[in-house]
């Protein structure tokens, strides 16, 4: 649809690209550089603005910073989301420092609506420099095909280290994909803002809880009675929650755990399960970059969260304490007890040690933390427990099969005293045990149990 104001000259690409986005706008400015306006997703008021690549290659000047941080402070003081669309080549050259201090501005404004109002960018061509630390400034980043996020271009690379690389295996959709920055890629311009409208909508209208909506799928056999053998979470998720709204964000990145947006009998929540089909599921160091991230920012935004929980444990060895597996997996601890929003937990088949405590634990301060019949809770498996316990008792029997007889045995007596789902219960560790066909209504129920606390204090912070 076209614009209500459409003066024929100047930013035709930045113009039709908020006539694809947006339902109707009002232009507000067009800057040097910048076209920004005010419009309507849905039935959802918004701002937005997309930069001009038609101008000096969409790169960011005095006027067209001022347009983008001033857009921000207003949608902050008026509780609006804000939508950028991003194609710049980053600070302007011919302006020199002062487009950086301009520049600057800009993300004060970005962070300053950090937590208060949703922030989505969309990147559909080049975004360099500045252009690319704006996006990672804001809550979601969408790209489409052309969409590059990049520090520098492949020709000052090139000179600086000797690599010779292109624009796209810099900063291209399939690298930051992987990396993290980028939470969804799109197939096509058209896709990609698409997918801004998608967000929008779970983003500014969370919708109220409709307690009639307990009825769904049958998980039952969607999760292997083996606790070894691998499946995909997915079709559990979408048992669970509402048909056909789940968004997974930053599926590229740290598979093993799935974060993702949803509604559930029609309320906005915040998704966070391991995947079996990853690693096991285990947690890791790029897993807790990835899922306390995500819980901060939807304590930030009031969005409820639901975790489904199957995990072995922390992925051990070198290679994740050189990573720094214990100041990044305690991210999601940090998060997670400073959450205000309501949060509930479901036990699908296994959790173990400290991911039992990371993953939504009772302790940390989940609202409802449900269990599935056999779930296997402790601080490590009977069996690997029992070796560790019982290990010189074990050494001394030298009969391969009368061993195996005594490591049933003895982890049986152990499950029974200090593990096992009903000590769990027994503790307060886990609240209910719930067949899977009525984990969805214990969820709605339980969600609608739980008092609005409003949002966390803190900030969201960037990638």
């Amino acid at each position: 649809m076209t614009s209500l104001l459409t003066p024929p000259v100047a930013a035709a690409q930045a113009r039709a690209r908020l006539d694809a986005l947006l339902d109707h706008w009002d232009l507000i400015e067009a800057a040097d550089g910048v076209v920004v306006g005010r419009g309507m997703v849905g039935s959802t008021e918004v701002f937005a603005f997309a930069t001009d690549a038609k101008v000096q290659g969409g790169a960011l000047g005095i006027e067209s910073c001022r347009a983008i941080a001033a857009v921000t402070h207003r949608a902050v003081d008026e509780k609006l989301p804000v939508i950028g669309i991003w194609h710049s080549g980053g600070a302007r050259l011919r302006e020199g420092v002062a487009s950086l201090h301009a520049v600057a501005l800009v993300f004060a404004a970005q962070v300053r609506a950090s937590g208060r109002v949703p922030q989505l960018s969309v990147v559909l061509g080049p975004a360099a420099g500045g252009a690319a630390y704006g996006p990672a400034l804001t809550d979601l980043v969408i790209t489409g095909p052309e969409g590059r996020v990049l520090v520098t271009g492949p020709d000052i690379v090139r000179k600086v280290t000797g690599q010779d690389v292109d624009a796209e295996r810099l900063g291209g959709p399939a690298t930051h994909s992987k990396s993290g920055v980028v939470h969804l890629t799109a197939k096509s311009e058209p896709h990609a803002l698409h997918q801004a409208r998608v967000l929008v909508d779970l983003l500014a209208r969370p919708g109220e809880l409709d307690l009639r909506r307990t009825h769904g799928p049958d998980p039952t056999d969607l999760v292997p009675d083996s606790p070894r053998a691998s499946y995909d979470v997915m079709p559990v998720i979408n048992a669970v929650l509402d048909p056909g709204t789940f968004v997974e964000l930053q599926a590229g990145w740290a598979a093993n755990v799935v974060t993702g947006l949803a509604r559930l009998a029609g309320r906005t929540v915040g998704l966070v399960a391991n995947n079996p089909l990853s690693m096991a599921g285990c947690l890791d160091a790029a897993s807790g970059d990835k899922s306390g991230r995500f819980v901060q920012w939807c304590d930030a935004n009031g969005i409820p969260l639901i975790f489904l929980v199957d995990v072995p444990g922390y992925l051990p060895g070198v290679g994740q304490e050189d990573a720094a597996v214990v100041r990044r997996g305690a991210k999601l601890l940090h998060a997670y007890a400073a959450c205000v929003v309501p949060r509930l937990t479901v036990v699908l088949r296994k959790a173990y040690g400290g991911a039992f405590i990371a993953m939504g634990s009772k302790g940390l301060g989940a609202d409802a933390v449900f269990a599935w019949p056999g779930a296997a809770v402790d601080v490590m498996g009977a069996v690997a427990a029992i070796e560790v316990l019982n290990r010189r008792e074990l050494a001394a029997e030298p009969d391969p099969e009368r061993r195996a007889e005594l490591v049933l045995k003895l982890s049986a007596a152990h499950e029974a005293t200090t593990g096992g789902l009903a000590n769990a219960v027994g503790c307060g560790a886990v609240d209910e045990v719930v067949e899977p066909k009525q984990t969805r209504r214990r969820l709605v129920q339980a969600l609608a149990a739980v008092p609005d606390r409003g949002r966390g204090e803190h900030r969201n912070p960037p990638l």
